[in-house]
């Protein structure tokens, strides 16, 4: 009998069955898919780390998370710098000074803020996404980057999302275009995961495996169990499905180059996808090693629970179920919950390693 039965094989499992392992703890390993990593899962293709499941940058200002990443890959110095597509024109993202004077004509900071002041819709108490973004920075800027990507990306108007979800945005008033603010950031030289494979190494590993078809046999196999899946699967939809954001890739693999950047999102409604992702330009490193490119649509698709989920969807009815779970959760006590799905959180890569390693250190002494 294993000490643990961790099901699922994304960050979460692997971070916490690296940790019990390294406490002399015997694991197995569980994941319903054919291969490793979660979403996370990245395929050498023509030269190229194909993020399969959509594009995953590594940032962090944690030097702890950074050092326990970096003991299992070389990260390479790639700085997430996409573009907007919107109606044939392209503009730099996220919003900054170039944006701005891309649409405006403005050339400083002083200029853009005076614009700023005098397009923003005051709203006192921004009660969801549209109206604390119009708060900000006003209806043209709202209608060329944010409400059509939105509206596509999450399958409902931004007035009923939560204004968290764009709160992650920068709006800044100077050139400075890097998406993200953290000291850390990059790509794993040779793909993510080459991580999970370090991370997994001398564990037991059962690929292909579906804990919910066989359930009674896996859970005799260990003295506790770590869940990494969807709670609300977990406890058999009890109290009703939980909604996630899913998606649908097309891969296209070509000669040259295709639009010289690693990401483009297209915030036009009209457009069925919401980015372009061209993978070889994650690899700053490795560009002239390749006359190949491979690049991928991503597309919004209705949700189903059969679906792959990708995020989680934090509205208020959406967390007054996962409430209910949660009390199930609480009452589990052979079982260890731990992950986006599992805490219905729109986690970053480095905050779910976090929340591994701190529940592993509770769990583990």
């Amino acid at each position: 009998m294993y000490d643990y039965l961790i099901i699922g094989s994304g960050i979460f499992g692997s971070v916490f069955a690296h940790e019990a392992l390294r406490k002399g703890k015997s694991v197995l390993v569980l994941d319903k898919r054919p291969h490793i990593g979660g979403n996370c899962y990245t395929e050498k293709r023509e030269g190229i780390d194909v993020h399969v499941y959509g594009p995953h940058i590594f940032h962090t200002s944690d030097e702890k998370i950074w050092k326990f990443v970096n003991q299992f890959a070389t990260f390479n110095n790639y700085v997430n710098r996409p573009k907007v597509n919107y109606k044939g024109r392209i503009f730099s993202f996220p919003i900054n000074l170039m944006t701005l004077h891309q649409l405006w004509g403005v050339t400083s900071p002083e200029e853009a803020q005076r614009k700023l002041d005098e397009v923003r819709v005051p709203c006192e108490n921004p009660r969801n996404l549209e109206e604390w973004i119009l708060s900000q920075v006003g209806q043209e800027v709202y209608e060329t980057f944010i409400h059509g990507y939105t509206t596509k990306q999450w399958m409902r108007e931004p007035k009923d999302l939560p204004s968290s979800i764009i709160k992650r945005l920068p709006i800044r008033l100077n050139f400075d275009d890097n998406y993200f603010n953290d000291r850390y950031q990059g790509i794993p030289v040779g793909g993510y995961t080459e991580i999970f494979n370090g991370l997994l190494q001398g564990c037991d590993v059962a690929l292909g495996e579906d804990f919910f078809a066989n359930r009674e046999k896996w859970e005799k196999m260990a003295k506790r169990i770590v869940f990494t899946g969807k709670i609300d699967e977990y406890f058999g939809y009890e109290h009703g499905e939980l909604d996630y954001r899913t998606l649908r890739f097309e891969h296209n693999t070509q000669d040259g180059d295709f639009q010289g950047n690693a990401v483009v999102n297209y915030t036009d409604a009209v457009v069925p996808y919401t980015r372009i992702t061209e993978h070889k330009y994650f690899q700053p490193q490795d560009l002239d090693k390749t006359s190949r490119t491979i690049w991928t649509k991503e597309f919004p698709a209705e949700w189903s629970k059969d679906s792959v989920p990708y995020y989680p969807i934090g509205d208020e009815k959406n967390n007054e179920i996962y409430r209910k779970y949660r009390s199930l959760a609480d009452n589990e006590s052979n079982v260890l919950f731990g992950g986006r799905l599992s805490e219905y959180k729109y986690y970053d890569m480095h905050q779910v390693i976090g929340s591994a390693l701190q529940k592993s250190r509770r769990e583990l002494v």
